[in-house]
């Protein structure tokens, strides 16, 4: 295990491992600037009263009237502002939540999962009160600057929960600027809101070189924040905020550059963290233009042109849903529309109009008010979804006239976060039905974090009871997988078909051959090198689902399994998936083990 740790070390990068020890060291030695810094935010209104000439005619995100909506599913009947310090699930607390942020642990068994505090504090609902003000609701700009009067209140600059994490700083530091834009009041903006983005911004610049070494989106979301507020402060006579406006553009082109490969895969091989990361820099855009700020270098939107393209080609037109791979935090960044949180259309129409010029579809919906409400052009050209191969992040893509097949397969320039090598997701009609588990939550037992990150949830082989990647830490795998053989995608006599296959460090090989056709899928599985039992799973859509010998039927689709071994083990079983954050939902799992290497043939019939 030893030797695991040490190439994992070395795969993570020791620059940034060199980052994260110094700025953890500095926190814990005083030495690093944020434990010196000191704010003050006055009283009085953050917003303007509107002058409306007349009302904006156009739907508004209704997920914080008259409740409080988290993680785009929970809800709290209620008009008043969140109770900050309290995890809304469990009720736990944060003791003394006045401490400075650094003596307040990550991980609390009183409090539990603290993302349910940061959940409320991210200030989504600023848009959405502003949206109210825009309709003409004539209370709208009171509520919205009672909300944050008393978010300021209750969470004093640099004390509290709220305060630990300089990515949740920086979504705050968004979605005050993204209000003031709706509300036109982004270049005369009141003193004591100057002063709550100046009081961000010294929170977050500090501690932006550990936000880099994640290689995720936190580094993506804290330059954001320094290039928005930094300009924000200049629009309004502070020159202060030149410097960090400077250090955020060239954050934000050098984190397209080494986070975004040529394909468009995000380092974070995750469909929402994918969506997170656009939705940043499509805030960072908007901004931009509207303020008419210098353009950023053309890497950044070739970059970000190809990561536009890589979410639309995996999101269904019919539904705007998409495969739940990798980490699902529950994340929605620019929610200005009531839509459901796993619609990724308005976020992918917005992104392919900014960075492609070019429409995700052309018949109108929802998925445009976000352009409407911002004011962009819709394009007049279309995209095309088609079957392609992303090999810079291991996703092959096979569709057809009735379906959608997305195989994942091992390609890890960043670390992991799912034990989910060949897994297979399947769709038709905009409807999931072979299916990913999702993450569920990030502070919960070992039991079921392994659950959710492990192999055995996800439609792929599982080797000996184990993992093909051991679990590290709570965010860490080790023995990071290699793709050993993969083909190019074929098209044969109406059959589309692609081949990948992996060795891990065990000796077990797992090759899996897809081929789709008109109106069924083929997984073929040829394996080897374990030994005592492998165990095919395929986690099924809910519903009436019989089991018969080696044939599962739920009245309108069917799969039946075939397999060379002597001895092969059919069985209906249960699972569970989270399409949703700290969400649990049971789905019916066809289990198939063998005892000896062999081939094993599913085919869904749909």
């Amino acid at each position: 295990m030893l030797l695991v740790k040490i190439k994992t070390a070395l795969a993570l990068g020791l620059v940034n491992l060199g980052r994260v020890f110094f700025y953890k060291l500095g926190v814990r030695l005083g030495i690093n600037p944020v434990k010196k810094i000191s704010a003050t935010i006055s009283g009085g209104n953050f917003f303007d009263e509107l002058k409306l000439s007349e009302k904006i005619a156009l739907p508004v995100n209704q997920q914080w009237n008259g409740k409080h909506t988290y993680f785009g599913w929970y809800q709290v009947t209620s008009d008043h502002p969140p109770a900050w310090h309290t995890n809304i699930f469990s009720g736990g607390k944060i003791s003394d939540p006045y401490r400075p942020w650094w003596l307040i642990p990550d991980f609390d068994a009183t409090v539990g999962d603290i993302k349910t505090l940061w959940e409320p504090s991210r200030l989504d609902w600023t848009i959405a009160f502003s949206q109210d003000a825009l309709a003409g609701q004539p209370n709208a700009i009171n509520k919205l600057n009672h909300w944050i009067a008393d978010w300021v209140k209750e969470n004093p600059p640099y004390n509290g929960p709220n305060w630990k994490c300089g990515q949740e700083a920086s979504i705050r530091v968004m979605h005050l600027a993204m209000s003031a834009l709706l509300l036109d009041q982004q270049a005369h903006s009141q003193k004591n809101l100057m002063e709550l983005i100046h009081a961000h911004l010294q929170r977050i610049s500090p501690t932006v070189s550990y936000a880099i070494a994640q290689n995720n989106n936190h580094g993506t979301s804290e330059a954001a924040a320094l290039y928005i507020g930094g300009s924000w402060l200049m629009l309004n006579g502070d020159q202060r905020g030149a410097s960090w406006h400077n250090k955020g553009k060239k954050l934000l082109e050098n984190r397209a550059r080494h986070l975004i490969a040529s394909d468009g895969t995000f380092s974070q091989y995750s469909t929402n963290y994918h969506r997170l990361m656009l939705d940043t820099y499509s805030m960072v855009e908007v901004w931009r233009q509207k303020n008419n700020l210098p353009a950023f270098d053309q890497t950044l939107y070739q970059q970000l042109s190809k990561a536009a393209n890589w979410i639309f080609q995996i999101t269904q037109a019919s539904t705007g849903d998409a495969p739940n791979l990798g980490a699902n935090d529950g994340a929605r960044l620019l929610p200005l529309t009531h839509t459901d949180y796993r619609d990724f259309r308005p976020a992918v129409q917005l992104a392919m109009t900014l960075f492609n010029k070019t429409s995700a579809w052309n018949n109108d919906g929802d998925w445009n008010l976000p352009l409407r409400w911002l004011d962009i052009p819709i394009p007049q050209t279309t995209a095309l979804q088609k079957s392609a191969l992303f090999d810079k992040g291991g996703i092959c893509i096979l569709r057809n006239e009735k379906a959608f097949v997305l195989l994942r397969y091992p390609r890890f320039r960043f670390r992991p976060s799912q034990n989910d090598a060949l897994h297979l997701d399947l769709w038709t009609d905009g409807v999931n039905l072979l299916r990913d588990d999702g993450s569920y939550s990030y502070n919960t037992s070992a039991e079921i974090l392994n659950y959710f990150g492990g192999a055995g949830s996800h439609n792929t082989i599982q080797f000996d009871n184990r993992e093909p990647m051991p679990r590290l830490s709570r965010f860490l795998l080790g023995s990071w997988l290699k793709t050993r053989k993969v083909s190019s995608i074929a098209n044969n006599q109406g059959s589309q078909s692609f081949t990948v296959s992996y060795r891990d460090s065990a000796g077990a090989v797992h090759q899996r051959e897809i081929a789709l056709q008109d109106n069924r899928l083929i997984i073929t599985d040829h394996i080897h090198g374990f030994n005592e039992r492998a165990v095919l799973r395929w986690r099924l859509a809910p519903g009436n689902w019989v089991h018969d010998g080696n044939t599962f039927k739920n009245g309108q689709h069917q799969l039946i399994i075939t397999s060379d071994a002597s001895d092969t083990n059919c069985r209906l079983t249960s699972g569970e998936e989270s399409r949703y954050y700290l969400q649990k939902t049971q789905l019916p799992v066809a289990e198939i083990t063998v005892l000896q290497s062999c081939q094993i043939r599913s085919e869904y019939y749909f």
